[in-house]
């Protein structure tokens, strides 16, 4: 399917605006659309770090709206939580106008952009992130699905392995971006669901690679196990042999475009 692509400003906290790039299928739609967060421990990276899964998800009749969003040094948590729980709130207030509707939103993310939308579909309407206002618009930052795309699912236990393991570069970007291990502990999808914290429970789908380096291995599974104990309802996904961010890596592997269908069908099974 044909795809129009279009850069725009979804806000500006600040006066500084944060773009946005908008991939929208031809047609009327409505189609369902995604919030899609990049990844970089929190700390780099941008919107258009997940190209071929933002143009792969629209060919296939997906609107998808990729985000700039603060980081360190100019901010750490919860600034980030912020700028995503609005931007699910702009990309529901404009869904009609992009070609979706506001029940067909969803969010995806990858590594520690999947930290954020797990961490924002649990907590949509938590004032700690709802603080940025949206003139003309009632919208909250509810989600009718979730994707978490190798997630840091649990920024605790990924800060004390990498504080153990020696990679002073991980540890880094966590004590760049966490002011606290409290904070850690509190915005932590697994540990929300362990609590039975969890204010949302959309239906979850976690896609995660079996040689990932990056998180520990029973991460993503952890915190599927858990929030499946709370009631939520989640689909995990394991591919073989695959390492950290093997999507956007290797696109045209026969393992991405079997991950990146999977996320096709786990979205229109969730918004029909």
């Amino acid at each position: 399917m044909p795809v129009l692509t279009r850069d725009l400003i979804y806000q500006s906290p600040g006066g500084k605006d944060l773009s946005a790039t908008l991939y929208r299928p031809e047609g009327t739609g409505p189609f369902p659309a995604v919030l899609e967060v990049h990844g970089g421990a929190w700390t780099a990276g941008d919107r258009f770090n997940n190209v071929a899964i933002a143009q792969s998800l629209a060919a296939d009749g997906i609107v998808v709206l990729s985000i700039d969003f603060r980081m360190p040094p100019e901010a750490r948590y919860p600034t980030a939580s912020q700028d995503v729980n609005l931007g699910i709130r702009y990309l529901k207030a404009n869904a009609e106008r992009f070609g979706s509707r506001r029940d067909l939103v969803g969010s995806l993310g990858t590594s520690s952009g999947g930290h954020l939308v797990l961490l924002s579909a649990l907590r949509p309407t938590d004032p700690r992130y709802t603080t940025l206002p949206l003139p003309g618009s009632d919208e909250d930052a509810s989600v009718a699905f979730a994707i978490a795309c190798w997630p840091v699912a649990d920024p605790l236990k990924r800060y004390r392995t990498v504080q153990a393991n020696g990679n002073e570069r991980l540890a880094a970007a966590h004590d760049a971006f966490w002011p606290s291990v409290e904070d850690m502990t509190d915005a932590n999808p697994t540990l929300i669901a362990q609590r039975g914290e969890a204010v949302g429970k959309p239906p979850v789908l976690i896609i995660q690679g079996t040689e990932d380096n990056n998180l520990t291995p029973d991460m993503a599974g952890g915190f599927a196990t858990a929030y499946a104990a709370s009631g939520g309802k989640v689909t995990f996904e394991s591919f073989p042999g695959q390492p950290h961010a093997f999507i956007p890596n290797t696109p045209a592997a026969p393992e991405s475009i079997q991950a990146l269908a999977t996320i096709g069908n786990f979205i229109r099974r969730h918004t029909i």
